[in-house]
């Protein structure tokens, strides 16, 4: 008994301490986060400003330009259209969401975000990355139902097919893409506080961390499965069963009219998943890993609609009737 109450006194005495002790190893209480962007001379960062601003602005009126013409022209009311407006709404959250920040770190050598502002970059840059993945599978399953199934074309891809897709995507997207952002969030982060990037990205804000990374780690392979790599095996046997169907088309002028019904769409793909597999699949560091990202952080969300744009002749055409009737306008 007196042996019990020593021990709690002991307890009572050491209980300040240990308190004291505990605030001062409280890892979570990073609450800035230093971008350090691409370290270059100030006539060099400049130059590299002047050039993603002009992309941006581009980036932002040519896919809201997409947006527009497809919702202002009833020749393009059909399935595959409806998704390429959703993806130039992708694209336009993605860039939304790196460009800025992006712009800020390079014109000051290097800036400083929230801890939670980077966690809020990372979620959305993460949310419209897998929507698009999703995205380009919908549409190779739209140019199989197209191509390979004309018939029941219109039976199994109609409007309603449609919202429902896009409906579940965007809900399935936010929400898994929050709850693996939220594990991130339970982890301890103790610094240093500097990520040698110019964006938010996975591995460098847990290479920030003090905590064990390994359940963070797993649950991202684990979602990539569905996420990523189920949605580009369907796109790729899409395709094998396209090309297959094209190349039993009798006449040349044939294959060639409708293989350039889904040309656009397989650049964009090949664009997309090459660059997104090459940063991950071979990771590097400093410069040439920030040059990788730029392809599909930057890049990717201003080449879409230009592919699309160029090589569809009913979006050119829709493209020219509506100047025209702006023109005619003044």
């Amino acid at each position: 008994m007196y042996a019990m109450k020593s021990y709690s006194r002991l307890i009572e005495e050491e209980l300040p301490d240990i308190k004291m002790n505990i605030k001062s190893h409280n890892f979570s209480e990073l609450t800035e986060i230093m971008l350090l962007g691409f370290q270059s001379s100030p006539g060099v960062n400049l130059l590299i400003f002047l050039l993603l601003l002009v992309i941006y602005c581009v980036t932002i009126c040519v896919n809201l330009l997409i947006i527009l013409v497809v919702s202002s022209s009833r020749s393009l009311h059909s399935p595959m259209y409806f998704f390429l407006t959703q993806l130039s709404f992708s694209d336009i959250l993605l860039s939304t969401t790196i460009m800025p920040t992006m712009l800020h770190v390079v014109l000051c050598e290097g800036s400083s975000v929230s801890f939670v502002g980077c966690l809020t970059q990372f979620y959305l840059f993460a949310a419209s990355e897998t929507l698009e993945c999703l995205l380009l599978t919908v549409m190779s399953y739209d140019r199989y139902q197209a191509i390979c199934n004309p018939l029941h074309y219109a039976l199994v891809v109609d409007l309603k097919f449609c919202l429902k897709v896009i409906i579940l995507f965007w809900i399935i997207v936010f929400l898994v893409v929050f709850m693996f952002s939220l594990t991130m969030s339970f982890l301890d982060f103790c610094g240093p506080n500097i990520i040698d990037h110019f964006f938010c990205d996975l591995d460098p804000i847990l290479e920030l961390s003090c905590s064990d990374t390994f359940i963070v780690k797993m649950e991202d392979v684990i979602l990539v499965i569905p996420l990523a790599i189920s949605p580009f095996t369907i796109i790729m046997v899409s395709y094998v069963y396209i090309i297959t169907t094209i190349l039993r088309i009798p006449s040349v002028t044939g294959r060639q009219k409708t293989f350039s019904t889904c040309s656009s769409h397989l650049t964009v793909v090949s664009l997309f998943y090459l660059s997104l597999f090459t940063i991950y699949l071979f990771p590097s560091e400093g410069t040439r890993k920030k040059i990788l990202s730029l392809f599909y952080t930057v890049f990717t969300p201003l080449l879409n609609p230009i592919i699309y744009s160029l090589s569809n002749k009913e979006i050119k055409q829709a493209i020219g009737k509506l100047l025209r009737i702006k023109t005619s306008m003044f």
